[in-house]
């Protein structure tokens, strides 16, 4: 389980640190992708990403529906592990669509690590704590 929020440089490189904790449950590699629906770069254990690809694979969806879904989720997907500094290399196209530059705010997301730019992490939050109350009102 990843927890905790951390704060790193992105060097020229396009390397980014992860907290120490979280190394130790990536050893095995990550998959770097889409955060789908938000504008983040979800990192995954590759026994997650098994998890999330089989459970895809096994949707209701159909024929266009299912192709586009897996193009969308497998297509934006990198294989990668990190240096002997703990450092991974973002690709630039997930680094576009998640709009990080300089700086990368850490994440942990429960069964994956997310990473954000720090104005799309501070927009997260504040809808996070606009609608929290009314999310656990409403049922997790």
């Amino acid at each position: 389980m990843f927890n905790g929020e951390y704060q790193y440089k992105v060097d020229e490189k396009g390397r980014v640190p992860l907290p120490p904790k979280f190394r130790r449950q990536l050893k095995e590699g990550v998959v770097l992708a889409k955060g789908l629906g938000e504008k983040c770069i979800a990192v995954y254990p590759i026994r997650e990403w098994k998890r999330v690809s089989d459970k895809l694979a096994e949707t209701a969806l159909t024929g266009a529906k299912l192709r586009r879904l897996t193009r969308l989720t497998h297509g934006s997907a990198f294989d990668t592990s990190y240096d002997g500094q703990g450092r991974i290399k973002l690709p630039d196209t997930l680094r576009a669509y998640a709009e990080i530059g300089d700086t990368a705010i850490v994440v942990g997301a429960n069964a994956r690590v997310e990473l954000w730019s720090e104005e799309g992490w501070k927009a997260e939050q504040t809808a996070a704590e606009e609608q929290g109350s009314q999310i656990i009102e409403g049922g997790v």
